[in-house]
């Protein structure tokens, strides 16, 4: 029997195989792919429309959000306070704080929000992985609500998304809520794109991320580091695809009756016995943080 490397060939041969296999998708998947496509087309030309740009307006919002909520957890982690964070109508941002390590929260705003991007491109190729990713993007609408509870953008774009959720919740058995949480995943890596090419590589602006690390490091231009963050934003968003491709091979029809038995859609008869008490639940913690959120404005 030959040998590669002193282990026999039929083994690389079969181990050449299964990574084939695994890499190769399947129809499901081809699908999700043309759809993440067609979405880079569409941004990349509404992004920069007159007029035509609205549409996509409340998500360039969103992944602000992204942007400034990755700064701020950035900064909870390494003992900062986090006084605000706010978002405009010019779809702008800032975060404020005191204290932290600049050199983490700085680059956590491009970084955090195309591993956001990147996380949520992963859970577009499944519909029980994009529940749970709906779930986590509450929890993330919670903490922006916190910390920029004064805002009344805040307040009526969380809103809006929340609404869509929702509503692509109940589409076809939540295979809507996949494509919009695969359109979310894009949007957020685009901005990501779009945002460092603009403020430090076609024309430096003094007061981005980037000329702030570039201030307190001290060796390299703002260009250097815009060019590093787009390097690895790139390469969050390739391991998405590669990591949807190899983690999610079920067909739409396996995903569509898994995901009558895994958070069924509201009113299914999958869900009848258990959504008063989710519903119920639902309601009164968004409540609860809602009071809390108001006494403390």
């Amino acid at each position: 029997m030959p040998y590669v490397n002193g282990y026999p060939e039929r083994n690389f041969a079969v181990f050449a195989r299964d990574a084939q296999d695994t890499l190769t998708p399947n129809a499901t998947q081809r699908t999700t792919l043309i759809v993440a496509a067609c979405y880079i087309v569409a941004i990349a030309i509404l992004w920069h429309l007159p007029y035509v740009s609205v549409i996509i307006y409340p998500f360039k919002l969103l992944t602000v959000g992204f942007h400034e909520m990755s700064h701020a957890f950035a900064g909870v982690l390494t003992c900062a306070h986090i006084h605000s964070v706010e978002l405009d109508p010019d779809e702008g941002g800032a975060t404020r704080m005191s204290g932290g390590i600049p050199w983490i929260t700085l680059p956590a705003g491009y970084l955090g929000s195309s591993l956001i991007g990147a996380a949520l491109i992963v859970c577009g190729f499944d519909t029980n992985a994009s529940k749970i990713a709906s779930l986590a993007l509450a929890a993330f609408f919670l903490f922006t609500l916190w910390w920029a509870r004064k805002s009344w953008v805040t307040w009526l774009l969380i809103f809006l998304m929340s609404g869509l959720i929702v509503l692509f919740w109940f589409v076809a058995g939540g295979v809507a809520l996949r494509y919009f949480v695969l359109f979310i995943g894009v949007m957020s890596d685009m901005y990501v794109l779009w945002d460092v090419v603009d403020d430090t590589i076609s024309r430096k602006v003094n007061g981005s991320d980037a000329s702030a690390f570039a201030e307190i490091c001290g060796c390299c231009p703002s260009q250097v580091w815009g060019v590093l963050w787009l390097i690895v934003a790139f390469g969050f968003f390739a391991a998405s695809i590669i990591i949807g491709i190899v983690a999610f091979k079920q067909s739409a029809e396996q995903q569509k009756e898994d995901a009558s038995h895994f958070l069924p859609v509201p009113g299914s008869s999958a869900a009848v016995q258990i959504l008063p008490t989710t519903l119920s639940t639902t309601l009164l913690c968004f409540a609860a943080t809602s009071a809390v959120l108001l006494r403390r404005w």
